[in-house]
């Protein structure tokens, strides 16, 4: 996983509430057993029309957003199914960062273990970043560290984040990357355990 520790991107305005994960990725699309691949699968429903084609209304295929790597959208974003193929997604497609008022517990905690910043805001702060955004021109820049978000017009916001959660995303590390820091330590455990540790059982 890779450290993030700032980010600037231009922003997508996804102007919708209660955006569910079988939005994010569809059902149907969920037999990769890898974690990559699913980026263009990503609101399939909603960017393709039923003959697979792209709906031009939408606004992720708007040639404004193009390249895009952080989303914003309306409350309880991630809701639904807890399926974790929902971060992968995002991720795939390039998106670093999700910025909305409120997020689905169990998507958010899939975010940091997977890379991407998830950042709440309040629906003031989120309406005024959405007025900015329609024209497609908007980068923000984002500071983990220091827990600010950075329009290119200077506008500073600040946000929260848990201070373990930040940690292991700066360090680029998901709960493997976090285990394998004490393979010393835990091949050293194994070695001092007792040899003759089965035991036979006899009826």
């Amino acid at each position: 996983m890779e450290p993030l520790v700032t980010h600037t991107g231009k922003v997508i305005p996804l102007d919708k509430a209660n955006v569910d994960t079988d939005q994010i990725i569809p059902k149907q699309f969920l037999k990769r057993i890898e974690r990559t691949g699913f980026g263009q699968f990503l609101f399939y429903d909603w960017r393709f029309d039923e003959k697979g084609q792209p709906n031009k209304g939408f606004v992720m295929n708007q040639a404004a957003y193009a390249g895009a790597s952080i989303l914003m959208a309306r409350n309880n974003f991630g809701c639904g199914s807890s399926r974790e193929h929902a971060p992968w997604a995002l991720l795939d497609y390039g998106i670093k960062v999700v910025i909305a008022p409120s997020f689905a517990d169990i998507f958010y905690n899939n975010c940091f273990k997977n890379g991407i910043l998830p950042i709440c805001l309040s629906e003031e702060q989120v309406e005024e970043l959405f007025n900015n955004a329609e024209t497609g021109n908007m980068n923000l820049t984002v500071d983990l560290e220091f827990q600010e978000l950075t329009t290119s017009e200077g506008n500073t916001y600040s946000f929260e984040t848990d201070p373990y959660r930040k940690k292991l995303l700066l360090k680029g590390l998901d709960d493997i990357g976090l285990t394998e820091m004490y393979a010393d330590r835990i091949a050293e455990y194994e070695n001092k355990r007792p040899s003759n540790r089965f035991v036979e059982i006899r009826n």
